[in-house]
């Protein structure tokens, strides 16, 4: 009947179940040293309280044996609704004390038990029943109604001071909210950089009203769990709670703590590390730089290869620090992260070998050096300026102002044409053909092509320019005009004149161009030259 109470009690004082055979077992794995012999003790646990330790053996039963037989007789009594607590006595069997009450032995005392803590047998079962007894008289009166009935009174009063609490942080939040929509014309401004608005006044107040209500949860959750221990430790069968749910948050938090305590050496010693190798990188740019500038002249060494020369070494100077500091990193010994790094790479190397083929192009490319920056080239059936060059891509813009983009491995594998290479220094030859028919003496077409270069503008003074007889044909004779010209980038608007010229003086001159085909009905004796010349334009009457 008593238990009966107890239990409809306890299930109304939120699931106040009986735990301690739970509590029991978790204290068991309890291991201390004891005295002389070093040996493992084991607890006696009743209702989360320690009362004492078994560290001897008797007969086949094991020091931790004993202890959880001692363990569940003790509950088994308790539970018992007829059992004395003043019954629990000593009783002599043979060469052991046992611990009874009524037909249940307890435990019993051995000579050895009593020699491990240094006292005698019966001395050391006195004591025990002693504790055994406090033991019950506490349990008996923490299952008493009024006490059950004062301790969740308590558990109330506790909850309702959490609810106020809450209450009052939600009451403080929702005023602070207020004070800053209030007053955020006066407080928040845009966030700015020149030109460019990082956050706005209305952004900036929405960051603080998340922050606000973050903060307003961490506090609620932070009071929650340090008033949680509270109400269990009203509870005997739920103080043992407090701890777990304590250690539950306070282990992790704890390892997190050692573990960066004791990364603090590796830290430092990555930050020295990347300091090093950080003004190492800006000597290395330094020296570059002046060679690039062609204020320091390395013999066999050209200025345009100075940033590029600077980017492999800063790469392998990073590849490197990144070496010496990947064995300092957090989990860099742990299976799990050298085979993610692993794939990691494997992924990369699989999936950018077209990319690395071109990188590889671009290094060759720059060394070769048949190009750079402004030069007019030729890529295959491509012709353009080129307007940038890296690892991955060439660009050129055409006369057209059509920008083309060409990987560099096809670059390095096709033919290239310069067109500036030498055109400032010695000149580009550029040339046209014009065919003429053999009525027309060479002497003549010789002089006419060359007045017609003299008039031409862009072409290199000092540079005479020359005809060549190319091809004698079945019905007209090949003429090559070959001039000098430095401006490589101009040689659309020059071959464009230079043609202007030929028609104008063949036309003075009263030379007809009529190869390599002409097709038309006329009278054999009119001539095709236009009878009057106007500068450059020609007006048939």
């Amino acid at each position: 009947m008593r238990k009966s109470l107890y239990l409809l009690l306890f299930l109304c004082s939120f699931f106040p179940f009986d735990t301690s055979a739970q509590d029991t077992s978790s204290n068991q794995l309890i291991v201390t040293e004891t005295g002389s012999g070093n040996q493992k003790a084991y607890p006696v646990v009743f209702y989360a309280d320690t009362l004492f330790y078994i560290d001897t053996r008797q007969a086949s039963l094991t020091a931790e044996e004993r202890a959880e037989k001692t363990t569940s007789r003790l509950e088994k009594i308790f539970d018992d609704d007829y059992f004395i607590v003043n019954k629990i006595i000593t009783s002599q069997s043979g060469n052991y004390i046992d611990i009874v009450c009524g037909e249940i032995i307890i435990m019993s005392i051995s000579e050895q038990d009593a020699i491990s803590k240094g006292t005698s047998s019966q001395e050391l079962a006195d004591e025990y029943i002693k504790q055994i007894q406090v033991a019950f008289e506490k349990a008996k009166n923490d299952r008493s109604f009024i006490t059950i009935i004062i301790r969740i009174g308590l558990v109330l009063l506790v909850l309702t001071g959490i609810w106020l609490m809450i209450k009052l942080i939600k009451l403080g939040h929702r005023y602070v909210e207020k004070r800053i929509a209030d007053n955020k014309d006066k407080w928040l401004k845009n966030l700015s950089y020149k030109d460019y608005t990082f956050l706005t006044a209305e952004q900036e107040l929405n960051v603080l009203f998340g922050l606000l209500k973050i903060f307003k949860w961490a506090i609620i959750i932070i009071l929650v769990y340090l008033l949680l221990p509270l109400i269990f430790s009203i509870f005997p069968f739920s103080r043992g709670w407090a701890a777990t749910l304590f250690e539950l948050i306070w282990s992790p938090l704890k390892s997190i703590l050692i573990s960066i305590w004791n990364y603090l050496p590796n830290l430092f010693t990555i930050i020295v590390i990347y300091f090093v190798f950080n003004y190492l990188i800006k000597f290395v740019k330094y020296i570059f730089t002046e060679i690039e500038a062609e204020k320091l002249k390395i013999s066999g060494f050209h200025a345009d290869w100075a940033l590029p020369t600077f980017s492999i070494i800063k790469f392998l100077l990073y590849a490197f620090m990144l070496v010496m500091i990947f064995p300092k990193l957090p989990g860099s010994d742990s299976p799990i992260f050298q085979g993610v790094s692993v794939f990691l790479g494997l992924l990369v190397s699989l999936g950018s070998s077209s990319a690395i083929g071109n990188m590889v192009a671009g290094l060759v490319i720059t060394y070769m050096r048949p190009f750079k920056i402004g030069d007019l080239i030729k890529l295959g059936d491509v012709t353009g300026e080129v307007i940038e060059k890296t690892l991955l891509v060439t660009r050129l813009r055409t006369v057209r102002n059509e920008e083309i983009t060409i990987p560099n491995s096809a670059v390095l594998s096709g033919n290239t044409t310069n067109y500036s290479a030498l055109a400032k220094d010695e000149g580009l030859i550029i040339h046209t053909t014009v065919t003429i028919g053999y009525d027309v003496h060479w002497k003549t077409m010789h002089e006419a092509l060359l007045e017609a270069a003299s008039r031409t503008a862009n072409l290199i003074p000092y540079k005479n320019p020359f005809v060549l007889q190319t091809s004698l044909d079945d019905f007209y004779v090949s003429y090559q005009l070959n001039v000098y010209t430095s401006q490589s980038n101009a040689l659309a608007p020059i071959y464009s004149e230079l043609h202007q010229h030929i028609l104008d003086v063949c036309a003075e001159k009263g030379i007809e161009i009529m190869s390599p085909h002409y097709r038309a009905e006329r009278d054999g004796n009119e001539s095709t030259i236009p009878k009057t010349v106007d500068n450059s334009k020609t007006v048939k009457k």
